[in-house]
């Protein structure tokens, strides 16, 4: 079977080069913060790239974010809807936050359960981690998957009104299917669950 494959005019064609680093690493010629936010700040950085071009990029950093998959001990997942602004629309989700200054992603992980859900967890592991937008965004997600939950009360902010639904794990599947969870961490997270588990 033919390697179905295409390389970019930077890259050298055969050998480790194409997919270790070669790809259009540029020289960074000044790095400006022109917006900060408690969220987040915007960088407009200077690149010189290989061919020798200037240009300026736009950059949002972040301290990163923590997602959790709870999962019920009869196998159902604790999943959340909320609001959100910028879409104007209320999604299907799982718990997820920004790190705090020194948080680990672990412990925020488990934080975001208990405000968002109101669930503690026996057992916490690392489900991947994904860029969710690495065109503009350096922010990195770290999921984790939660079992021997608790159940409690959630602590939620001020601001935040979210709903928590434990759904039958074909229902979730199905809403990812029928395009009713569209928010990409959640069917990251999701998907390398249900992939772990061996789920074709």
């Amino acid at each position: 079977m033919a390697e179905c494959r295409r390389v970019g005019k930077n890259i050298a064609v055969g050998g480790a080069r194409a997919y270790n680093g070669g790809m259009n690493r540029t020289n960074v010629l000044h790095d400006d913060v022109v917006h900060s936010s408690y969220v987040f700040d915007v960088h407009r950085t200077g690149l010189m790239l290989p061919s020798g071009e200037r240009v300026t990029r736009d950059v949002v950093r972040t301290r990163g974010a923590a997602l959790v998959l709870p999962v019920l001990d009869d196998g159902r997942i604790v999943m959340i809807r909320q609001y959100r602004f910028a879409h104007n629309e209320v999604m299907w989700e799982l718990p997820c936050g920004g790190l705090e200054d020194g948080e680990s992603p672990k412990a925020c992980a488990v934080r975001e359960l208990r405000e968002e859900a109101g669930y503690t967890a026996g057992h916490v592991e690392p489900l991947g981690k994904c860029y969710s937008t690495p065109g503009f965004t350096d922010e990195i997600i770290h999921n984790y998957l939660a079992t021997n939950l608790a159940d409690g009360q959630q602590d939620l902010d001020e601001h935040e009104d979210i709903e928590v639904a434990c759904l039958e794990d074909p229902k979730v599947r199905q809403l990812v299917v029928d395009g009713n969870v569209v928010d990409a961490k959640t069917i990251c997270a999701l998907t390398t669950y249900w992939l772990r588990k061996g789920l074709r």
